[in-house]
């Protein structure tokens, strides 16, 4: 009988190996797996490198926390000014970026979840971002060339899960995560509510088969880091 449920945040992550590529969901702070990102660093894999939409902001969870531990190798964003973890870890040298605007890294992202491997877009054409990328005129007007990314882990985050994988958003918190769940050829998702029953079809926002694990976490912050604790 298929159960992808896990007991505990070290059970979620097992297996992730160091020089991994790791795709982050959220969008700012709504829709974060912070649970599992925060599991993540304790864990401790090294060499990393993290697909976001933004850097994180607080040195002391998220993102800049595994930054701030060395785990991270490269970091591919569209937004990493709000966190001075990254800022100085760039100006010093110990930090790989990968700039790319945030339509084009969704569309990036689909892609590889879709098994297209490469698109044009308009977008970045003329810039420093469009530098060293295949250019093409349709219709005169040009186009740069943007290649699919993928990942060995996706972390996600949704509202609600079931025993088959099915995950379903609430809100904004949507974001990224359903398009990161496709990429990856291993999804982890933190839930904050969990049955025995199946999920509705019509509330499904990503079908179980593009999810490896699910683990539920408890919404309370001061519950999520004693979760972590003792998983």
């Amino acid at each position: 009988m298929i159960d992808k449920r896990v007991k505990g945040l070290a059970e979620a992550l097992e297996g992730i190996q160091d020089g991994s590529t790791v795709l982050i969901g959220g969008f700012g702070a709504v829709g974060q797996p912070d649970a599992l990102v925060d599991a993540l660093a304790e864990i401790g894999p090294r060499d990393l490198t993290v697909v976001a939409n933004n850097a994180g902001w607080s040195r002391e969870t998220g993102i800049p926390r595994l930054m701030d531990l060395g785990l991270v190798r490269k970091i591919v964003c569209s937004f990493p000014k709000g966190s001075e973890v990254f800022r100085a870890l760039y100006q010093a040298g110990r930090i790989e970026l990968e700039l790319v605007p945030q339509g084009t890294l969704a569309e990036r992202i689909r892609c590889g979840g879709a098994g297209i491997p490469a698109f044009y877009t308009p977008t970045s054409v003329g810039t420093p971002l469009a530098e060293g990328k295949e250019l093409r005129d349709f219709n005169g007007r040009q186009y740069v060339l943007e290649h699919a990314l993928t990942a060995d882990v996706a972390l996600v985050e949704a509202w609600q899960g079931d025993r088959w994988g099915n995950l379903a958003y609430r809100g904004s918190g949507r974001n990224f995560n359903p398009l990161m769940a496709m990429a990856a050829r291993m999804t982890i998702a933190q839930v904050h509510h969990m049955g025995d029953d199946p999920l509705p079809p019509e509330a499904v926002g990503t079908p179980g088969i593009f999810v490896n694990r699910v683990v539920q976490v408890a919404p309370d912050s001061a519950r999520l880091m004693a979760a972590i604790a003792t998983a």
